[in-house]
């Protein structure tokens, strides 16, 4: 019945979802050049043969998904590989970072036309979705095409599983349309199946997979130039609230260390102008990265605001604060850091990596901060201390390493689905 109110809903609602997609198109939220295919219109032609559709939400599942996709490409090179995102940063991401043999579309809203027009042209011969983004009407009509479906790395929080758990009729219609479910943890394949998926397990969190995140060269060593020996440490990926708490701690810190540089990149890039202005309010000296200004001994703060060039500035700031975990979000992956040897750092919220910041936390391979203050003193205390600094990411480096036979596993449960075709 919900599924039904759902789709009638989504349906009588055409003229309210154009208005919402046309005013996120005035914004610059969506493609001007790929508005299409957010209306089920394809891009691009569909390949001959045999075609994998993977879906994932935004840059987060995406990138854990590229392992698969690469190791795909590589044992099973007569699939096709089709990748559909929702957002633009995840969809440069895949432009720079898919094999050959894989391409990137936006996935369709989700409303019955849109989808009908998508599935009709893509005919996909096996669909791989990724984590818990479930939009009922293309999971619905994949599964009344018969398209075998797998939920990889599957991740059900403890907040979605009470919400979830009001709507058990709904929830088990569209779990029921996978026929496996791969859960991140033990604990999310126990609620997917108490959710009413049919076939679920556990082989491993596929984000432990991940490669280290790539670097261009060239840009790396002006850097090194610019700042030369000057302390450095880095805010990653961090979040409203999180970057005027970054500006206040170098105000303290300079106090010792009159020569201190800090990186802030902010996890969207779209907000570097106003996170230079703000900072500038409090009387730093701030370089913009996408303003090309460059970096001298009277920068305070170099703001990233750049995308995929995280890498870079692992890289160059051994010292690094996680965050989006200051601000009760729900932290970001501190695994991209510990695979290029850095100290971590992050607040008191990281409820999104309960599973990776236990792993860390019993390894004592990271040090968590309760608020500002902490975080002032936790950085102060690092920068005077570098074999501490040695040792926190030499630790964090064994956790990464933890688990890197899950993607084998991962590939293993996928074998049946891929050998039907053969």
């Amino acid at each position: 019945m919900m599924l039904s109110l759902y789709r009638s809903v989504t349906t009588i609602g055409q003229p309210l979802i154009r208005f919402y997609l046309s005013r996120r198109l005035a914004k610059g939220k969506e493609s001007r050049d790929r508005f299409g295919e957010r209306l089920g219109v394809a891009g691009m032609a569909r390949p001959d043969g045999w075609l994998i559709w993977i879906h994932a939400a935004s840059v987060g599942e995406s990138l854990s998904l590229l392992p698969v996709i690469e190791r795909l490409r590589t044992d099973w090179a007569d699939w096709n590989i089709l990748v559909t995102t929702g957002t633009l940063t995840s969809a440069a991401l895949m432009k720079e970072r898919l094999p050959e043999g894989a391409f990137h579309q936006f996935v369709p809203v989700d409303r019955m036309a849109y989808v009908e027009k998508f599935l009709d042209h893509w005919r996909p011969d096996l669909a791989l979705w990724a984590e818990s983004e479930f939009w009922p009407n293309l999971i619905s009509r994949s599964a009344a095409r018969n398209l075998p479906m797998v939920l990889v790395n599957g991740r059900i929080s403890n907040k979605s599983h009470k919400g979830w758990r009001r709507f058990p009729g709904f929830i088990k219609k569209i779990l029921q349309a996978f026929s496996l479910c791969l859960g991140q943890t033990r604990v999310d394949a126990a609620r997917l199946a108490d959710l009413g998926a049919p076939n679920t397990k556990s082989v491993g969190n596929l984000k432990f997979a991940a490669p280290a995140l790539p670097v261009n060269e060239r840009a790396l060593d002006k850097l090194y130039t610019l700042i030369g020996d000057r302390p450095c440490w880095l805010a990653s990926s961090t979040h409203q609230g999180e970057e005027e708490i970054v500006g206040r701690v170098h105000l303290a810190l300079k106090e010792d260390h009159p020569d201190l540089l800090s990186v802030i990149v902010p996890r969207h890039p779209g907000r570097g102008v106003a996170i230079s202005i703000a900072l500038k309010n409090m009387g730093l000296k701030v370089a913009l990265r996408s303003a090309e200004d460059d970096v001298n001994k009277g920068t305070d703060v170099y703001i990233a605001d750049t995308m995929g060039e995280l890498g870079l500035f692992y890289r160059l700031a051994k010292i690094v604060f996680i965050g989006k975990s200051l601000v009760p979000l729900g932290g970001q992956n501190p695994l991209e850091a510990a695979l290029l040897d850095c100290a971590i750092v992050f607040g008191p919220h990281m409820g999104n990596f309960d599973e990776i910041t236990a792993k860390f936390k019993q390894k004592q391979a990271c040090l968590e901060v309760a608020n500002e203050a902490v975080l002032r003193d936790t950085v102060s205390r690092l920068l005077e201390d570098m074999q501490e600094c040695e040792r926190l990411a030499k630790a964090a480096s064994t956790v990464a390493d933890d688990e890197s036979g899950v993607l084998d596993a991962v590939l293993e449960e996928l074998k049946p689905y891929l050998l039907r075709k053969r």
